[in-house]
């Protein structure tokens, strides 16, 4: 079948299908293509290397939190809010290149740029575990360093994959992929906690304590993950050696039909500044940054948070795993039910009120030693609540913003700002503010409250947007021909 043959018209309704989406009789066809088939295929190549690559990814930032209970502290002669300052400088680094690092990707591609990048923070996290201390400031010093180029390195990975994952789907189809991408990482937590658990017991091997093994283990880990990864990460559609010539033309005819992933755009600055003077990309932005300060509060703090109700140390480690489960089962729950009926904002909002819940009970334990079980069922219900809310506003740009260099760059974007969250939260959960922590649970829950205005009124905007359109259409039937033109041409439906 000729790459040339041109796709059906197609217009962009305001639903969405299931993850397990319809073929298309008119593509099936044409192409004689199954389209379902084609996906399950897509879905085996595509979505086990980057849920593997990102859940190393979450698992080396916040092993953090479990080697601190296992002496990092006290070894490195680091104070509580120097901790803390270890902590803020991951996310600085983190922030710093996002944007430009989703631009090089594009240039570079997928199949090098993403186990370039695991390779990277792999080598780092493994580095944290040799940290020496040779009297003064010397393990404060390889401390921050380490934590910086920690972020730098992994600040590439999450916008570069929900970037990729774009330019294979369509865009009713991405927010299951990105979801499930994402429940990676509650998943990392409760492996952390697991492994922390376990590779505590090699404290003194080698000459090693515990927490340095686990450093070192779960970097090198990463690294080898990572130089697999160069021959298990797929390139770009038109690149691909897994599909054969008449599945490419299928797949770029039917994202050709519904938005702009084939098209041959250049790089192009001035679409970079398209994002940014877009206000729907600025709510998009605030969205993840309302929930990011309670997402990583609860990551980096979650074992200090168990240990300070009374605890032991292996108990606190293995306390971890349940509630992160429990996450990552609701995270999938939530994606596949918010796309089946093709709405996201009411799901996030529930899933935030859920999280409310959590830190409302917190708060409300006034004696959390003399009564632990209640505090440990409000984490059950934090975690229960942010994790969903986060991947699903995470994958809302992918399916709303048009143009590659500005949906790329307003995926950077949104973890830029979203993680201004992060910076500010982990000045919060200091050690003598335990166990009950109420500064930090106070500011996460006002967070939380700001998401669900921020949802509510980029739900009303782009309902707004849509019905306007579509009485534009009704009046202007002659609209619906010619060229894609982003998200701003008149066929574009934003996806609510």
């Amino acid at each position: 079948m000729s790459d040339n043959t041109k796709p059906p018209p197609f217009v962009e309704k305001d639903t969405a299908p299931s993850p397990s989406t319809h073929s298309d009789p008119e593509f099936a066809t044409t192409y004689g293509i199954n389209e379902r088939s084609l996906l399950r295929k897509l879905d085996i190549h595509l979505l086990p290397a980057v849920c593997i690559l990102y859940l190393l990814s979450f698992l080396d930032r916040a092993n953090v939190a479990n080697a601190r209970l296992e002496g990092l502290t006290t070894d490195l002669h680091i104070t509580p809010n120097q901790y803390l300052t270890g902590l803020t400088l991951f996310f600085i680094g983190y922030i710093l290149f996002e944007v430009f690092w989703n631009v090089i990707l594009k240039r570079i591609g997928p199949k090098l740029w993403l186990p370039s990048t695991t390779l990277a923070f792999g080598i780092v996290a493994t580095l944290q575990g040799v940290i020496v201390y040779n009297g003064g400031n010397s393990g404060l010093a390889g401390f921050f360093v380490v934590r910086f180029m920690l972020g730098v390195a992994e600040g590439a990975l999450f916008p570069g994959v929900v970037f990729y994952l774009s330019m294979w789907y369509k865009r009713a189809e991405r927010q299951y992929r990105v979801a499930l991408f994402f429940a990676m990482a509650s998943l990392a937590g409760a492996f952390g906690g697991i492994l922390a658990y376990g590779i505590a017991f090699m404290d003194g091997v080698g000459g090693y304590r515990g927490w340095r093994w686990i450093f070192i283990l779960e970097g090198i880990f990463t690294c080898l993950v990572a130089i697999a990864a160069y021959w298990f990460v797929a390139d770009w559609p038109s690149k691909a050696k897994f599909i054969s010539e008449d599945e490419r033309a299928f797949i770029n005819a039917r994202l050709k039909a519904d938005s702009d992933a084939t098209q041959n755009e250049c790089i192009s600055w001035a679409n970079v500044v398209l994002a940014l003077k877009d206000p729907k990309v600025w709510l998009y932005n605030f969205v993840f940054h309302t929930l990011s300060l309670p997402l990583y509060t609860l990551s980096l703090f979650l074992p200090s948070i168990i240990a300070a109700l009374g605890y032991k140390t292996w108990q606190a480690q293995l306390l971890t795993v349940p509630p992160y489960a429990l996450a990552a089962i609701l995270t999938v729950v939530y994606a596949i039910v918010s796309e089946r009926y093709g709405i996201r904002a009411p799901f996030i909002i529930f899933s935030t009120t859920t999280a409310i819940i959590g830190y409302c009970i917190l708060l409300g334990n006034t004696n959390p030693t003399h009564r632990p079980g209640v505090s440990y069922t409000g984490v059950f219900f934090a975690a229960a609540g942010i994790y969903p809310s986060v991947a699903l506003g995470l994958s809302w740009p992918a399916m709303n913003v048009s143009g590659q260099t500005k949906r790329a760059a307003a995926n950077g974007l949104q973890i830029t700002i979203g993680n201004l969250g992060a910076v500010i939260g982990t000045q919060l959960y200091r050690a003598n503010d335990g166990p009950r922590y109420i500064v930090g649970h106070s500011v996460a829950l006002a967070y939380l409250i700001m998401n669900i205005v921020v949802v509510s009124t980029l739900w009303w905007l782009l309902s707004r947007i849509n019905r306007e359109r579509d009485e534009k259409a009704r009046l202007e039937p002659e609209i619906l021909e010619g060229e894609w033109k982003g998200d701003t041409d008149p066929r574009w439906r934003f996806r609510v």
